[in-house]
């Protein structure tokens, strides 16, 4: 087998790890939104665990990542990035590849995108909580935090005696 082909079937049983990974990871973050959107926290604490397993295999994909790129390094090849790589590679190879090498650069483009949608929902479910409970806090009737008007400090309508 040259070493063209042995590179070939590499980056190809890499891609198709990572590929496997990535298509879990989506899954796991759709769910997660339904779950963030339903606040079902026994499906998104379920969850947890099988995003950390992603997680680590994702880190693992990572490291074989770079140490493919630097043993083509050594053997002399461009090894910026696997796309690099994989155009490096005779016609035939590289016409394999690269569309692969595609959809794993349009995939992680999702992935990013999946997590920031995930990220927004979060935060806005946070400040919506911390509004809650500022009303409840309050009973509604917000006043200046600094100002000239005299202090009146209350515990809230839920705690105070009604006047």
């Amino acid at each position: 087998m040259s070493s063209q082909q042995s590179w070939e079937l590499e980056i190809a049983g890499y891609l198709g790890e990572l590929s496997a990974t990535q298509d879990e990871l989506l899954d796991v973050l759709r769910r997660k939104l339904r779950m963030l959107a339903t606040a079902d926290r026994d499906g998104l604490q379920a969850l947890g665990e099988l995003e950390q397993s992603l997680s680590m295999r994702l880190q693992e994909c990572y490291q074989k990542r770079v140490e493919m790129l630097d043993r083509a390094r050594q053997d002399g090849l461009p090894a910026e990035n696997l796309q690099v790589l994989s155009a490096s590679l005779p016609v035939k190879q590289r016409k394999q590849l690269e569309p692969r090498v595609a959809e794993a650069a349009g995939k992680t483009r999702l992935l990013q995108h999946q997590s920031l949608t995930n990220w927004v929902v979060t935060q806005r479910s946070l400040l919506h909580l911390s509004q809650l409970l500022e009303i409840i806090a309050t009973g509604g009737n917000l006043r200046p935090t600094y100002g000239r008007e005299e202090s009146n400090p209350t515990g809230g309508a839920l705690l105070d005696r009604a006047v």
